[in-house]
C-alpha cells in the first residue's frame, strides 16, 4: 500500500496565514491551485510575448505540488521562516526531509519521477511558481483588504513591492493587465 496521493490529499487541511486573522480561510490544496493557474498564466506571457520557452503545464504541475512538504511539517508563517539564514537553513533541510520522506511511499519508478517535480529549487520554472506564489499572496491581500481587514493593509504594500522588485516582464506584464480585476465585485466582472 502507498501512501503519497493519501497524503498529498490530506493538503486540505493545513491553512494559511497562521499569524494572521483572515476572514477567509486558505489551505495549501486550494492555494496551490492558483499558484498553478497563475504560474501557468506567467510562463504563457512570457511565451507568447517575450520569447520564453517554457513548459508552462509543466510549471503548472511543479506549482500544484510546491507545498507537498506541508502535509508532514504544517505551514511555518513566513517571519518566523525567514527570521534569521539559521532558521530559514533549517526549515530549508526539514522540508527536504519532508518531501524525501513523502516519496518513500512511492513505488521506486514513480518516486523518481515525482522527485523532479517536488524537489526542484533552482530552475527556471521553480522561479516562475516562486513568482506565482507571491502574486497569490498579493491577490491574498487584495482579497481581505476588499473586506476590510485592517489585518492585510501593510502586507498588501510590502507584497506588492516585492514583486515589482522582481523586474520581470511576465510578472509585470500579469499585474499591468489582470491584477486589478481582482478588485472587482462579481457583479463589475459581468460588465
Amino acid at each position: 500500500m502507498y501512501k503519497f496521493f493519501a497524503y498529498l490529499n490530506r493538503m486540505k487541511y493545513i491553512n494559511r496565514w497562521g499569524l494572521m486573522h483572515s476572514n477567509v480561510n486558505e489551505n495549501i490544496m486550494e492555494h496551490s491551485q492558483q499558484v498553478a493557474v497563475i504560474a501557468h498564466a506567467l510562463a504563457t506571457i512570457s511565451n507568447v510575448y517575450f520569447g520564453g520557452h517554457l513548459d508552462a503545464n509543466s510549471i503548472a504541475v511543479k506549482a500544484l505540488l510546491h507545498e507537498t512538504s506541508e502535509v508532514l511539517t504544517g505551514d511555518l508563517p513566513t517571519p518566523i521562516k525567514y527570521f534569521n539564514p539559521a532558521i530559514r537553513d533549517s526549515y530549508k533541510a526539514l522540508e527536504q526531509y519532508s518531501n524525501d520522506r513523502l516519496l518513500t511511499h512511492l513505488p521506486s519508478e514513480l518516486s523518481a519521477e515525482y522527485a523532479k517535480i517536488i524537489n526542484d529549487n533552482t530552475s527556471e520554472e521553480h522561479a516562475f511558481v516562486k513568482y506565482a506564489d507571491k502574486i497569490c499572496a498579493y491577490i491574498k491581500c487584495l482579497d481581505e483588504v476588499k473586506m476590510s481587514n485592517s489585518e492585510f493593509f501593510r502586507a498588501e504594500k510590502t507584497i506588492y513591492d516585492e514583486i515589482r522588485a522582481y523586474r520581470r516582464p511576465e510578472v509585470d506584464y500579469f499585474m499591468d493587465n489582470f491584477i486589478q480585476a481582482y478588485r472587482l465585485t462579481l457583479d463589475e466582472l459581468e460588465e
